[in-house]
């Protein structure tokens, strides 16, 4: 162990620990900007400066090993005054539009100067002519906003393995783009929205499309439908200050009624339905001697990525269109028929913990009913402003129920929401049907239950039939996974992909923790056993054995893999540029 004193505080640590890890094991708070562990330590905003006995000058905490008897301060008068100096000229620079930023309450950059005690800006420069790039469906970058972190380069980079956005330019032109400085629509970006959850300023959110669907509530000619996603209902709760993890379901249902939606349904609903489909099509090709692995499609992030760096393996992709999706093809067909609804009256309105799934809707692939399936797709950030902006205080609420018939759903729909749900889920049902039983009740495949990060492999006994699987959770893990696929390294027979770290709970439209992204990885935990909870509470636990998803099928489908089915449910995919080349590790 290495002993040093921070602030006169005796520390020990073991060797390699940063300073500003130091402190922070011991309690001793140094403020950062850039900084994210294991991801961005790269001392590029410098508010992490200390004081070190012996050495130079200030030092960057976060890139300065600790050292046998170091004495570090980290509160002196030059360190303070050089931090102050340090944020007043970042917002020299920045486009202070405060009171309209969608960041407004929840701003490092703002409660840093705060904190710092800056009460004016004594420093006039010239500012960034940056555009606002606008042209992607999924995510908005305002230049204007950025502090140069490179947290988000950082994020595409290394745990996404995307690449899609990089620092151009040099000196006082340097900005965060996608490379060539093209605009973010013509970029090989997945959508996933990663970079969102770490940036400290508003730079880089979601595309904001909450004034498309208050026009649309306001509408008395338009017959307007929400459906929530699993995810949602453990995280909304935190845009109103609730632990993470928080189960919200009821009040949620309660609040989207406040604003003013017709029906409130549950993608959960089509998650089960997805299920009865994706167990169908892995018994097929399991049985006819189709194309291995099946890989799960719900991930629109992960199918945007292989699309772009593996299209050599989109046949092993699910034919199966995401739960979303086939709620929208749903509510067009189905319940409007079933309710005597003109489909074109129908606007049909989705809220998820994802910005991918905005892109999504408006894939021209997406159109099954005759209509765009799913006309908006807001994220809990979004849903959490529209009810503040309805002064709809969601802690106050009474709990209701979703409506019928496209709301009832079980518990393997809700564990969707997480890493290895979807494979758990889906073995829950095809165990039943490869055996002809219900495998003495079992409803738990723990060893398909993954970590936030990595690459997670078990073996499934089912009755005769011995299953290799695979769950991989993030598009770093997803490029490990697929390159021993490719090199024949591997077999497997069913592989899940989540875009995501954690899941769609993990999404890049999810709450972002008040005290920074450093609290991502506690927060999904919390989120991810709530849903587990869920799980655990539900009266039916099989998707195959919904009743509403019977009804559909006996009433309008027909059969899973039918014709119908097949028309409304499944989907086609398309290369991207750049085929079959990666930019990321």
């Amino acid at each position: 162990m290495i002993n040093l004193t921070i602030d006169r505080v005796p520390v020990s640590v073991e060797p390699g620990t940063t300073v500003l890890e130091a402190a922070r094991q011991h309690g001793i708070r140094i403020p950062t900007l850039c900084y994210l562990k294991d991801i961005n330590q790269i001392g590029a905003c410098r508010m992490c400066l200390i004081e070190a006995k012996g050495y130079r000058g200030l030092q960057t905490a976060c890139t300065l090993p600790c050292a046998e008897g170091m004495e570090v301060s980290t509160n002196t008068k030059d360190v303070r005054e050089t931090r102050k100096l340090i944020l007043e000229l970042l917002l020299s620079d920045h486009n202070i539009s405060c009171p309209t930023c969608v960041r407004q309450g929840n701003c490092e950059l703002l409660r840093l100067s705060q904190e710092a005690g800056i009460t004016d800006l004594p420093i006039k420069g010239e500012l960034h002519q940056s555009a606002i790039d606008h042209s992607s469906p999924a995510i908005s970058l305002d230049a204007t906003k950025c502090v140069l972190c490179q947290r988000c380069v950082a994020v595409c980079r290394e745990v996404q393995g995307v690449s899609a956005i990089g620092l151009v330019n040099r000196g006082f032109e340097s900005r965060v783009a996608p490379f060539f400085q093209a605009q973010l629509n013509a970029a090989a970006c997945a959508n996933c929205g990663q970079c969102t959850l770490v940036c400290p300023t508003g730079a880089l959110t979601e595309r904001d499309d909450t004034a498309a669907v208050w026009e649309a509530l306001h509408d008395p000619t338009k017959h307007v439908i929400v459906q929530t996603a699993p995810a949602i209902r453990v995280a909304v709760g935190e845009t109103f200050g609730l632990p993470a993890g928080s189960i919200s379901t009821g009040q949620m249902v309660t609040g989207l009624r406040r604003l003013g939606f017709d029906r409130v349904f549950d993608t959960t609903f089509t998650a089960d339905l997805t299920i009865v489909e994706e167990a169908s099509e892995l018994e097929e090709r399991l049985t006819h001697g189709g194309t291995l692995p099946l890989i799960t499609s719900c991930s629109p992030g992960w199918v945007k990525y292989a699309e772009h760096f593996y299209p050599t393996m989109l046949p092993h992709l699910s034919t199966c269109k995401s739960p979303q999706q086939m709620f929208g093809a749903l509510a067009k067909t189905y319940y409007a028929e079933k309710y005597g609804l003109d489909p074109k009256d129908i606007v049909s309105v989705s809220i998820m913990p994802c910005t991918a799934k905005k892109f999504e809707a408006g894939r021209p692939e997406m159109n099954a009913s005759g209509y765009q399936d799913v006309d908006h797709v807001l994220t809990t950030r979004e849903f959490g402003r529209m009810l503040r902006q309805a002064g709809v205080n969601l802690k106050k609420l009474p709990d209701s129920e979703f409506d019928s018939p496209l709301g009832l759903s079980t518990g393997a729909g809700v564990i969707f929401g997480t890493t290895g749900g979807v494979m758990e889920a889906a073995l829950r049902t095809a165990a039943e049907w490869l055996t002809g039983n219900q495998l003495n009740g079992r409803v738990k495949f723990t060893e398909v239950r993954g970590e936030v990060r990595g690459i997670k492999e078990a073996t499934v006994v089912v009755g005769g039939n011995v299953l290799r699987v695979a769950v991989a959770n993030g598009l770093a893990a997803a490029a490990r996974m697929l390159e021993k696929i490719q090199a024949g390294e591997v077999q497997y027979h069913f592989v899940e992909i989540m875009g995501c770290p954690g899941g769609c709970i993990g999404g890049g439209g999810q709450p972002i923790p008040p005290d920074g992204p450093e609290e991502l990885d506690e927060v999904r935990q919390a989120r991810i056993q709530s849903l587990y909870t869920i799980d655990e509470m539900s009266t039916i636990r099989r998707s195959h054995e919904n009743p509403a998803v019977q009804a559909l099928y006996r009433e309008f489908l027909g059969e899973p893999l039918g014709e119908k089915s097949h028309h409304l449910l499944h989907t086609h995919y398309q290369v991207r540029h750049p085929a079959g080349v990666r930019t990321g590790r």
